[in-house]
């Protein structure tokens, strides 16, 4: 059995920017994604939580939303990196943003996906995500945006 912990990071310092920019491009699907400066900018903005999957002590993934008004917390980015998929960390990452988002009052949490990400999608479901919209790429439906939330 693996020693899974999880550690939740509420001040973003230029260090913790840092390692969320080293565990972000360290998923693979994330190949053409956020800049390090939007990436700051939107954290700094409000509140934020990033949360840091860690097992045997090597960090296997991440978790960063951050609040879009009074009531509603965004699950933005996040992802395990591949050595760790599996072993249930993102559902773990998952249930811990929902538990922390619930105890600041947040009333719902709001999530994004595509097509292209099905365990991404099924986890979301299985845990009472309610699809809300889609954003259709008539080009390319892997690619269609879904939006999710959840009442917490």
């Amino acid at each position: 059995m693996y020693t899974i912990e999880i550690e939740a990071v509420t001040e973003f310092t230029p260090e913790v920017l840092e390692l969320i920019q080293t565990v972000y491009t360290a998923i693979p699907e994330f190949e053409q994604g956020y800049a390090k400066q939007e990436i700051s900018q939107r954290l700094l903005a409000g509140p934020a939580l990033l949360l840091v999957a860690k097992v045997e002590g090597e960090i296997a993934g991440f978790k960063l939303g951050y609040q879009t008004d009074a009531q509603v917390f965004y699950s933005w980015l996040g992802g395990i990196t591949p050595d760790f998929r599996g072993l249930g960390l993102a559902k773990s990452l998952l249930e811990y943003q929902e538990k922390w988002a619930k105890e600041q009052g947040y009333q719902r949490i709001d999530v994004k996906t595509r097509n292209c990400f099905p365990s991404m999608l099924n986890m979301l479901i299985s845990n009472q995500y309610q699809i809300t919209a889609m954003v259709s790429d008539a080009q390319n439906h892997s690619q269609n945006k879904l939006h999710l939330q959840k009442h917490v």
